[in-house]
Formats: C-alpha cells, sequence, structure tokens
C-alpha cells in the first residue's frame, strides 16, 4: 500500500524523523484556516501540496508556494480537482515554509534480487532520481543493508560516507538515516523514500517530502494500517473481496476469471486475451482462489466476479494438486446451488491433473444449463471469450 505524502509525513514525525509542520485540506476554505495555523511557525510562508499517489506533482503544477493565506486559499482552489497522471487531486497538504540551503535524496528499499534491503544515498536531492541513477550513477550511492542488523550507527556512517558527505553535515544526517530505517522496519515498509532530505539555513536536516510503501503481507501485525488505506479510491469489488480473503484485482474486460494459483491465473489472463482478439472480448479480472476450491470459495469467488456487470461470461480454470478436481468439482457445484439465480452468465470450466476424469463426471451429471465443461486451456479460453461476445 502507498501512502499519501501527509501519511508518510505523520508516520516519521511518529518515528522521530525531523519534519515540518503539515494539515491536510479539502477545500480552499480549509486550506485558508490550515495555512493560518502553518504559517505562523515560518512566517506566514506556507507550501500547499497536492496529495496524489504519483509523481510529477510539482511539473504539473500540484505544488505552490504561498506567501500568505489568501494565496494557499487561491493555491488549494486551483489545485483541488486538478487531474495529475490520470489521478484526481482530492486533497491538498499544507506545510510549514522552509528556508533550504541544500536538498538532498535517500532511500531504502527491497533488493529482491540480493535478497536484501538496500539504502541509496546522494547529495543531489529534488531531481528525477531514475534519470540521475542512468545519466550519472556515480552521483547516487548505493548501499547493502543486512535485515538482521538495519541501519545502525556505523552503517549510517557508511552511507553518508559513500554519498559524499563531510564533516558536521554527515554528522547531522547519520542519526535522521537511523530513524528513517526505524520507520522502515518498525512499520513493515518495502520502501521507504526521501527526496528532497535538506539541509536549512540554519542547519536543520528534515523530511520535506516522504514516499512509503507498506507491506500488505504484514497487515496481521499492522492493524494501524487500515485507518490508512484510501477507501475512496478502492474498488467496491476488490473491497468485498479482501473481505472474504480472495486476491482479486478488477481489470476492464467482460470475461470473469477464477483459477488456483497467481502463476494459473496469470496465464488464463494472457490466454484469454490473445482468444478473445478476434470477438473483442477481454480478461475482466485477476482472481485467485489459492489452494482450495470448497463451495464456499468458489461461491464467494463467482459472487465477487459477478457482482461486475461489465462480466458477460466466466472462465474457471483449476489444476488439481493437493486439492484433487473432483474437490473442485463438488465446490463448483455448491458454490451454483447456493447462489442460485444470481448465475445467470455461461460458465466455462476447465479442470486438469489430479483426479481430472471424475471432476469432470460430476459437473457433467450435474448438468447445469449455463455451464460448458472444456478439456484445454485454450479452447476453455477461446469459449469464454465467444461467450462473453454473445
Amino acid at each position: 500500500m502507498d501512502l499519501f505524502e501527509y501519511q508518510a509525513r505523520d508516520v516519521f514525525e511518529k518515528h522521530g524523523v525531523p519534519v515540518l509542520a503539515g494539515e491536510v485540506a479539502t477545500t480552499p476554505q480549509q486550506a485558508r484556516e490550515a495555512a493560518e495555523r502553518v504559517g505562523a511557525e515560518s512566517g506566514g510562508v506556507t507550501v500547499v501540496k497536492a496529495q496524489v499517489k504519483t509523481g510529477g506533482r510539482g511539473k504539473a503544477g500540484g505544488v505552490k508556494v504561498a506567501k500568505s493565506v489568501d494565496e494557499a486559499e487561491q493555491h488549494a482552489e486551483a489545485i483541488l480537482g486538478m487531474d495529475i497522471k490520470g489521478h484526481t487531486v482530492h486533497t491538498v497538504m499544507i506545510a510549514q515554509g522552509a528556508q533550504i540551503a541544500e536538498e538532498y535524496y535517500f532511500s531504502i528499499l527491497l533488493d529482491r534480487a540480493n535478497r536484501s534491503y538496500l539504502a541509496m544515498c546522494s547529495k543531489e536531492g529534488g531531481v528525477d532520481i531514475e534519470t540521475l541513477a542512468v545519466e550519472r550513477p556515480e552521483a547516487l550511492a548505493k548501499v547493502a543493508v543486512d535485515p538482521n542488523v538495519g541501519i545502525d550507527e556505523g552503517k549510517a556512517r557508511e552511507i553518508v560516507d559513500a554519498a559524499g558527505f563531510e564533516g558536521q553535515t554527515a554528522d547531522d544526517i547519520a542519526p535522521v538515516l537511523q530513524r528513517l530505517w526505524t520507520v522502515y522496519h518498525a512499520e513493515d515498509a518495502t520502501l521507504v523514500e526521501v527526496n528532497p532530505l535538506v539541509k536549512t539555513e540554519d542547519g536543520q536536516i528534515l523530511a520535506l517530502d516522504g514516499k512509503v510503501t507498506l507491506d500488505a503481507n504484514a497487515d496481521f501485525r499492522q492493524p494501524d494500517h487500515a485507518a490508512l488505506e484510501d477507501q475512496a479510491e478502492t474498488d467496491p469489488l476488490e473491497a468485498a473481496a479482501k473481505e472474504k480473503d480472495l486476491n482479486y484485482v478488477k481489470l476492464d474486460g467482460n470475461v470473469g476469471i477464477i483459477g488456483n494459483g497467481a502463476g494459473l491465473v496469470m496465464s488464463t489472463l494472457d490466454v484469454v486475451a490473445y482468444a478473445g482478439e478476434q470477438h473483442g472480448s477481454k480478461p475482466a479480472n485477476f482472481l485467485d482462489i489459492g489452494g482450495g476450491a470448497s463451495a464456499e470459495v468458489m461461491a464467494n469467488g463467482l459472487h465477487i466476479i459477478l457482482s461486475d456487470p461489465q462480466v458477460k461470461s466466466v472462465f474457471v480454470n483449476v489444476f488439481g494438486g493437493i486439492t484433487a478436481c473432483d474437490a473442485v468439482a463438488n465446490g463448483i457445484v455448491g458454490a451454483l446451488e447456493k447462489l442460485g439465480d444470481e448465475e445467470d452468465r455461461p460458465l466455462v470450466v476447465r479442470l486438469d491433473g489430479n483426479n481430472v476424469e471424475e471432476g469432470r463426471r460430476i459437473l457433467a451429471e450435474f448438468g447445469h444449463p449455463l455451464v460448458t465443461i472444456e478439456e484445454t486451456m485454450d479452447g476453455a479460453a477461446a469459449k469464454a471469450a465467444e461467450l462473453a461476445a454473445k
């Protein structure tokens, strides 16, 4: 889960990372009132910042400096409702202004290739770090971080030294990096990025902008993270699937997909997309029911998919392994009986693997008028695409 900047700021503050005051507003009037409070700490100067989960806000006009409460209100009025790379701005953060002397960059991320963490740091912040990494890689220090140790005092010194910081600046930055590691570790993050990390004219080191990505796999030990979810942007079907512990992602097609195993479902999406080219049909979702295929799990999955009015047919693609095909077939039969009239669209089923013949026999004997049994993945995909088009 990606956090908004204001949420990242709050998480930083929670763990002792130095930040400036900031408040959120959803109307120009709220922005004005926030500027009166926040600006009192910076001579009336505030920064109005669009809160969207994408980069390039400044270039799009979503970040404006205000020297008065009137300007803050005007900027908020212009930014609220703005479209930035397909993201509509519903909220702005009114941040305290700062006298910036220097801008730096720092991040901690999950390095999947090396099965470790990676810290990146540069004396050149406030820029497109991807461009810097390509055009001038020597300006971006990369230091491996042992997950069992993290960023202690010694590792923090190694990072600032590798980035070329010296003297008092290095001494001041190192403890901030340790606190940012605390954010990363304590919040079960996969990314903590500060761009820019700044040095003010009076020598303070501050995190002026933050990006944080939290690992959803750790939600079971992070109950506070539920409050950070952006409910306004969450698809209602995805939210309903999450409540049922289903791995569901809504797409924009018309063929509903159910499979057991992420790899199989991904392959199914590709096969349906290919087969659907001649019919104008496309996958409507990703839905992985996991290893089990009980009647309840199957019914929950079908209910979610059939709740999408765009879906015109459903393709159930299951490979029987630990859960044999006869158990899957009984799960499908139980799901159809449970759903009753809710199942009003064609259902194409492809079973393969352990005990497949018995599974197909169970479905054939059930004889549901909307169920078609196909033996091959390609054949089932073609049939589902054809039925969706009709």
